[in-house]
């Protein structure tokens, strides 16, 4: 009999969690069996959690969300890499994998799962990741290869040079995501430990590298929704 693979599962949404471990423990998946070792429920929780399992020692793989109080999941993802560069991630998430996936994937993780993936596939990825191996779905795939088009809000800068997400900066992105999450260039501030006014420069380059003119056309792009 094969050994179970551990799974440590970081969101903040506990409706999540219970599904994830619901579809991973299925009797009818077969073995090998998985195995959920642990739970977090934001930022630095995941690492605390991994820290306490000893990595790649207690636990196969951690599951993590993008969208994570605190450090979000691209810093935790950061951390993990730089602690326990053999520990496979596999990003969760309900961004497009056409805006995010590339990202995730350029930072080191194993694969790009969208949460409204199928079960089989979740079950899936998490044993091919586990493995050693990279879960990469179609559209990641296409996305890593550029074959993906723009939304309709994505334009081209001055120079002609096709831009987006893909353009921005580690610092930028994280604006990015915040600012189509709704958060104010205040609030944004206050959790990145930022001046306001080194916010809104940010927020002027992502406008400019996007193409979008404004925060409602970012969070179309965000969601993958052409502007009308």
């Amino acid at each position: 009999m094969s050994a179970p693979v551990r799974v440590l599962i970081g969101d903040d949404h506990r409706i999540v969690r219970e599904g994830l471990k619901q579809v991973l423990g299925d009797p009818a998946n077969g073995l090998p069996d998985i195995v959920v070792a642990g739970e977090a429920t934001h930022g630095q929780e995941v690492l605390d959690q991994v820290a306490a399992l000893s990595g790649p020692a207690g636990i196969d793989l951690v599951l993590l969300d993008i969208a994570m109080p605190g450090m979000d999941g691209l810093e935790v993802l950061q951390a993990l890499r730089k602690a326990w560069p053999v520990l496979p991630v596999l990003m969760l998430s309900t961004y497009p994998e056409r805006q995010y996936a590339v990202r995730c994937i350029q930072m080191g993780a194993a694969g790009y799962l969208h949460k409204s993936a199928d079960p089989d596939d979740m079950v899936a990825a998490v044993r091919k990741v586990a493995a050693g191996g990279r879960y990469l779905t179609e559209a990641t795939a296409q996305a890593l290869a550029g074959a993906v088009e723009r939304t309709g809000v994505v334009r081209v800068t001055q120079q002609g040079v096709p831009a987006g997400v893909d353009a921005l900066s580690y610092r930028e992105h994280q604006v990015f995501r915040l600012l189509t999450a709704g958060q104010s260039v205040g609030e944004i501030g206050a959790q990145l430990k930022l001046a306001p006014n080194t916010v809104s420069t940010y927020r002027a380059r992502i406008l400019e590298k996007t193409g979008a003119r404004n925060d409602v056309e970012l969070a179309l792009l965000a969601r993958g929704t052409p502007a009308e």
